[in-house]
């Protein structure tokens, strides 16, 4: 292993340092949210604030394309998985652009870069022996006709118990296991209840590295102490489990090359997408891959969540060290993100893309809230929406941009003095604070930084204050104090623009408009401007207000999917089922009647008010004491699920309804039965007894569509 760097609490500030720094890859199946933001935004702060300390630093990404998930989503959209993951790439450049994250490199783990790379760790591996092939025990899903990956299914921990957990590892008491062991698992693609099935599987013998592993997380500043104690106390006090590498046919990825109708498992190829991001950006540059990922004198930061630590802690390392490749100088573990101290949440309307707060707020206001509460440890950041507001209002429109809104217009035709007034010490001050602040950041302790900057601008607002411009604008007597007042004011306040800029780059931008002058380094705060010319003020932050926030949460909350009625297709004549199975009162006895082939005549009004919808019923249970009630649970699309008690035990068993898809009334109201609350109904033709028949759509139909 190349030598380290023996300490990075108080680095050299004059020393010019290597840095190379990622943010975990965003997976391609879905939009970023708010939660995405707090890592990406986190990140950016410190590369911003690296580059700004004249450091020379690239930040490298990409979108995590492979996996079950992007071929099942594809599969359901009709096309194919390539068409896929360019839409969602262009959308997530979109929204990173828009929050001001600016990657030096935004790669795809399904490049050719990453394939090559892929290789050459896997012949490392070989070379070393690592590699084996087992046979295993894998959950299948038999509706999506899928093997599962860890992360698509959900159930019980084995060890805590608690509920809706995924399939590698548990969020509450940080247990790791196999899929397999999860009590009570169920699908996240179909929901269906996954089968156990056999199949060959690769696997890299992690164990044989155990004594590097501990000796690397255990020594040295690689990994916040909470995160050392952890890997200590949870796997490295026992022999490490074989790392199941490969995935069988049908997966979306990379064939493995001497294991034909294998693949590499996503978390193979995923942090390799780190080096061929950099191996692209390289391209671009005319640099030396080897020279940042095998150099001595580089320093490699990654930043992730606490949710994929295993991964990034254990298994990289391993690989990295197998195949000859640099090791991370600090893996930088955060917290999640909740909303109001709870989980963000659809229906809540508090789960919210960065598309939709976009549409409401400024994405400076997110970033400098993230700043203010992100600290150095795993600590969950919470987005409470009330403190939301009064600190944006507080801290950047009353105290930061106030300072330049009330004194810029003063001096506008006379420009800053020609020497830096006496301000009884305000400036040397703030001066003598940026090594504190630096240190901050440097840690990640934003919170502080944060905080040790305030107190600054409360300090430069007392001034403003004391002074009041305003009283001396009409005096010309005066004239020399207003422009020595607004000069030390203006100054005071792009010291802190300098300071916040790693957070606040649009306020950055607008400062260096409204001096002429680029703040293009740190040091840039040691020295007041004089005589510089004043460029006309232009509003640059607005007051955020709540009702902003309350429009943004509701156009987030997701209302049931099925609120709006089926219309028919123009130019043809709909007509109602011949019989649909009652959702109450529970079990009464009463048999079905054959229906007459036409009943009383209604209009088309009438009939679209009722909400047919394609459902597959995801699980199928008798209800106790019941003689003809099935008690069926419906997934309508995403997360939607509907309970529904249906009279059809007579007919069928609950076994043979898994996976199979009908036709649900989903608009109509729930009613409360001995049993539970029914949330629909089913539709189905027959005399009743056993000769019912469940209604089922056309090959091709997805849960949650209209029937028309």
């Amino acid at each position: 292993m190349t030598s380290e760097p023996t300490s990075l609490e108080n680095p050299p500030a004059g020393d010019q340092r290597k840095i190379l720094v990622t943010a975990a890859l965003p997976y391609a199946n879905g939009h970023i949210h708010l939660g995405h933001l707090v890592e990406y935004i986190q990140t950016d702060i410190w590369v911003r604030f690296q580059k700004l300390r004249g450091h020379r630093c690239i930040y490298l990404c990409a979108d995590d394309t492979h996996g079950t998930a992007i071929m099942i989503r594809a599969r359901q959209e009709g096309r194919s998985e390539e068409a896929l993951i360019a839409d969602m790439r262009r959308a997530h450049v979109r929204d990173f652009e828009q929050f001001s994250v600016h990657f030096d490199n935004f790669g795809s783990t399904n490049s050719p870069e990453n394939r090559a790379l892929c290789n050459e760790f896997w012949a490392r591996l070989r070379a070393a022996g690592l590699i084996s092939e087992q046979e295993v025990t894998q959950l299948y899903d038999p509706v999506a006709g899928t093997f599962l990956a860890d992360r698509f299914v959900k159930g019980t921990c084995p060890n805590c118990g608690s509920t809706d957990q995924y399939g590698d590892s548990c969020d509450k008491c940080g247990a790791a296991y196999s899929p397999t062991e999860l009590k009570n698992p169920k699908s996240t693609l179909s929901g269906a209840t996954p089968e156990l099935r056999n199949a060959k599987h690769l696997f890299v013998h992690v164990e044989q590295l155990h004594e590097f592993l501990n000796d690397w997380t255990q020594s040295g500043d690689h990994l916040q102490k909470e995160v050392a104690n952890y890997l200590a106390g949870h796997f490295l006090g026992e022999p490490l489990r074989d790392w199941d590498i490969s995935r069988p046919a049908p997966y979306f990825g990379f064939e493995i090359p001497d294991s034909p109708g294998n693949y590499w498992y996503v978390w193979f190829d995923a942090p390799i997408g780190y080096i061929a991001s950099t191996a692209e950006w390289c391209q671009r540059e005319g640099e030396l891959l080897d020279r940042w990922w095998r150099g001595a004198d580089v320093e490699i930061h990654h930043f992730i969540g606490k949710d994929i630590t295993y991964f990034h802690t254990l298994f990289w390392p391993a690989m990295l060290k197998t195949a000859a490749f640099r090791l991370p100088r600090k893996i930088h573990v955060h917290g999640f993100l909740t909303v109001d101290g709870e989980k963000m949440s659809k229906s809540k309307g508090t789960f919210i893309l960065a598309s939709t707060y976009l549409n409401h707020l400024h994405p400076a206001y997110l970033r400098y809230y993230y700043a203010s509460k992100l600290g150095p440890g795993l600590d969950d950041l919470d987005l409470n929406r009330e403190e939301f507001v009064a600190k944006v209002n507080s801290d950047l429109v009353g105290k930061v941009v106030n300072l330049a809104s009330r004194t810029a217009k003063f001096v506008q035709d006379t420009g800053l003095s020609p020497t830096y007034p006496d301000d009884g010490g305000l400036f040397s001050q703030a001066a003598a604070e940026g090594e504190a602040i630096a240190a901050a950041y440097e840690a990640c302790d934003f919170n502080r930084a944060m905080r040790l900057i305030m107190t600054l601008a409360d300090r430069a607002n007392q001034f403003v204050d004391s002074e009041a411009p305003w009283k001396l604008r009409d005096s010309i007597d005066r004239a020399v104090e207003l422009q020595s007042t607004c000069t030390i004011a203006l100054n005071l306040f792009r010291q802190l623009v300098i300071y916040l800029s790693p957070v606040l780059p649009s306020l950055q931008q607008q400062t260096d408009e409204l001096l002429g002058h680029l703040i293009s380094h740190w040091d840039d705060a040691q020295e007041p401007l004089v005589r510089v010319a004043i460029n006309p003020f232009t509003h640059m932050m607005k007051r955020v207000e709540a009702a902003q926030v309350a429009a943004m949460i509701a156009e987030s909350r997701e209302e049931p999917a099925m609120t709006e009625p089926a219309v028919p297709v123009p130019g043809t004549t709909a007509a109602p089922p011949v019989s649909t199975m009652p959702s109450g009162p529970a079990d009464s006895g009463a048999p079905l009647e054959n229906e007459p082939l036409v009943g009383e005549t209604i209009g088309i009004d009438d009939f679209t008010k009722v909400d047919l919808r394609v459902a597959r019923v995801v699980a199928s249970e008798e209800v106790p004491k019941a003689k003809k009630l099935l008690k069926l649970t419906l997934s309508l699309g995403g997360d939607e699920r509907r309970t529904v008690f249906a009279g059809i035990k007579t007919a069928y068993e609950p076994a043979q309804l898994v996976g199979r898809l009908v036709i649900c009334v989903a608009n109509l109201a729930p009613r409360q039965m001995t049993f539970g609350v029914s949330e629909g109904m089913v539709v189905a033709a027959g005399a009743g007894g056993t000769e019912i028949y469940l209604l089922s759509p056309d090959s091709g139909a997805q849960p949650g569509q209209r029937v028309h």
